[in-house]
């Protein structure tokens, strides 16, 4: 009865395992989709609405889910506080922060990091142009995290219930 017991955990451990990786594939495109949307109010308020970037950033943050959401607020704040953060340095303190809740890969991450270098030091235009090449680039990205999701979010699932089974079969 003991030996099942334990059989079944872990199988069920295994199969948890390939779930949750699972998960990651399928949060991934829509955490990019989000981030470009994102952009794309960004750019408007900054074009159209003459939002300050600290502002704009507080206030994409506030329209968004976790975990982007940690990190838009994260940045407004620490441009906002009395540090004193430029717009790059609180960007790359809140990727520091943040981004490791997140599902998205380390290219995601260096097209903000990217963005950041120019986010409130060049003038309205340049930071239009900057964003809108950014949500270009996360376009990229998002059908290729949309490619990895169908190769291998089943594959993840089913991949954790054979290793489970032949961890029961190694062991028993």
């Amino acid at each position: 009865m003991v030996k099942l017991l334990g059989m079944l955990i872990i199988v069920l451990a295994g199969t948890l395992a390939g779930f949750n990786r699972a998960r990651q594939f399928e949060r991934r495109p829509q955490q990019i989709r989000e981030l470009i949307l994102v952009m794309q109010r960004l750019e408007t308020e900054i074009s159209y609405g003459f939002t300050p970037l600290p502002e704009a950033l507080n206030k994409m943050g506030s329209q968004i889910r976790e975990p982007l959401k940690s990190f838009f607020i994260s940045a407004a704040n620490d441009m906002n506080s009395t540090n004193g953060l430029t717009a790059q340095e609180s960007i790359q303190q809140a990727l520091s922060v943040h981004w490791k809740r997140t599902s998205m890969k380390a290219t995601e991450r260096e097209v903000l990091h990217q963005l950041s270098f120019t986010l409130g030091t060049s003038d309205r235009q340049d930071q239009i142009k900057h964003i809108a090449l950014a949500a270009q680039q996360l376009k990229h990205e998002e059908v290729a995290a949309r490619e990895e999701l169908d190769k291998y979010g089943r594959l993840s699932k089913n991949l954790g219930l054979l290793v489970g089974i032949l961890v029961v079969i190694l062991i028993f």
